[in-house]
């Protein structure tokens, strides 16, 4: 079972930092996990469930795990909770064996306690093992293009706080916050838990170094969504990644999950292909140099682009250069 995060005392200083202990010699990756400042272990690789289509993410969650996934990131948002909670069972792999992850979604806010039992449920699970507020925009439940004027995010984690004592919640966590919210998040009087873990979008034409600085300052881990840059990405045609690929005998995706792990965040791959699932955690054995990921550090200088913004919601969450780059 993995450990019950508690309270972290709100300083000005926060020293319980992440540690991530990465190894140029320790090239087992999908063995790899990030110790956060709960005290819990997050597996460095994760199976991604965003963007997968209905009906076919029961058999890649059950593959994943076959294959010896032991992370699975979803969503209420993503509406695929059940197939993953089904997936789950048919892999067979004890439920205490698997790092299991899901979100607050934006028009639940004022309705926290409800909102993760009815995510329990549809997982078919006691509890996660991680619960994230999935975007600081807190919408009204009756018009989901407004927010409230009473309520905000930081009302919302005053209320997360509350699950970490039932059982139901392991670990809680954010996600798509920047500096500008982190701040306004962790000096406000009412939290007394310091997210585990910021979920955001991370891959090397969005590499977030100011964000992901800010983050380790406060002890704070980051997961990187879309860490391949989501389907048909510019990456994929990148020429350094395929010079660097080529010399290490592995593909494009497979380097840049492995440059993810190397800068100590954990990637969450999304594929709903067995072939590529088993491909994507075909990370052991094998390393990048400092001078390959020196390279890849560099490409969002001539290649950046940014998978989700925030134009679909009805409030500004990323606030430009220094916040969340």
């Amino acid at each position: 079972m993995l450990p019950v995060s508690r309270a972290i005392p709100k300083i000005p200083s926060i020293t319980n930092t992440a540690r991530h202990f990465f190894s140029k010699s320790n090239t087992m990756s999908t063995t790899r996990t990030y110790k956060l400042n709960s005290g819990a272990e997050i597996p460095a690789v994760g199976l991604g469930t965003w963007q997968s289509q209905p009906g076919q993410v029961e058999k890649a969650v059950e593959a994943a795990l076959r294959a010896g996934y032991t992370h699975i990131d979803t969503a209420y948002a993503y509406g695929n909770e059940k197939e993953v909670g089904q997936g789950i069972k048919a892999s067979g792999v004890p439920r205490e064996k698997i790092w299991l992850t899901t979100k607050l979604d934006n028009d639940w806010h004022k309705h926290v306690a409800e909102a993760i039992d009815t995510s329990l449920k549809n997982l078919d699970t006691p509890y996660v093992d991680l619960y994230l507020m999935h975007w600081p925009a807190s919408l009204d439940k009756e018009n989901p293009k407004q927010v409230y004027n009473d309520w905000d995010f930081v009302d919302t984690w005053r209320e997360m706080q509350k699950l970490v004592d039932t059982g139901k919640v392991k670990n809680i966590g954010v996600s798509n916050f920047g500096v500008k919210n982190l701040e306004k998040l962790l000096n406000a009087e009412s939290t007394k838990i310091v997210p585990a873990v910021n979920q955001i979008e991370l891959h090397p034409g969005n590499p977030s170094p100011n964000l992901v600085k800010y983050c380790a300052s406060k002890g704070i881990h980051c997961t990187g969504y879309s860490p391949l840059g989501s389907s048909d990405s510019p990456l994929y045609k990148n020429e350094t990644l395929a010079k660097i690929a080529e010399s290490k005998g592995k593909t494009i995706q497979q380097v840049l999950l492995q440059w993810g792990v190397s800068k100590g965040w954990s990637v969450l791959p999304k594929s709903v292909t067995e072939e590529r699932i088993k491909a994507n955690f075909d990370l052991d054995g094998w390393s990048l140099t400092d001078e390959d990921i020196a390279q890849i550090d560099k490409i969002h200088e001539t290649s950046s682009f940014k998978v989700c913004g925030h134009d679909w919601l009805p409030v500004k969450i990323f606030f430009g250069a220094g916040d969340s780059d």
